[in-house]
């Protein structure tokens, strides 16, 4: 009996269309699954690196003020910022554009404005930044 089951197993030369198509379908819905998610920890990503820069800004508008300059009332832009404080830091570079001012206000410093990541667009405002530690 075990010779003959042994002899069957032997005689099989491969996968048949069917089981191919079945393979093929199973590996269809696991991307079909797998490929929203993995664009939604993307956008998640580039999201964070987005608040990492607001935090950034924020930080270095703080070591502005630290040096003796006064924030006006229109606030600090971007470019009173990033010649002496962001050169090169930022992760909005080349095709990546950001325009920002940080203001004072009652509270501690404020920032708003605009930024483009890749295909997202961000406002900088107090819901972008809310969950950030120590805003």
């Amino acid at each position: 009996m075990l010779q003959s089951i042994k002899k069957r197993l032997k005689d099989q030369r491969g996968l048949t269309l069917i089981e191919l198509l079945a393979v093929i379908v199973i590996l269809g819905i696991i991307a079909a699954i797998a490929i929203p998610s993995i664009n939604s920890v993307m956008d998640k990503s580039r999201e964070d690196a987005i608040k990492a820069d607001a935090k950034l800004i924020l930080n270095a508008a703080k070591l502005y003020e630290a040096n003796g300059n006064e924030i006006p009332t229109a606030g600090v832009t971007s470019a009173d910022l990033e010649t002496d404080y962001l050169e090169g830091v930022s992760t909005f570079t080349g095709t990546d554009a950001v325009a920002y001012t940080v203001t004072k206000e009652s509270g501690g410093l404020a920032i708003s404005g605009t930024g483009v990541k890749g295909k997202m667009k961000v406002v900088f405002d107090k819901t972008l930044l809310s969950g950030i530690d120590g805003l």
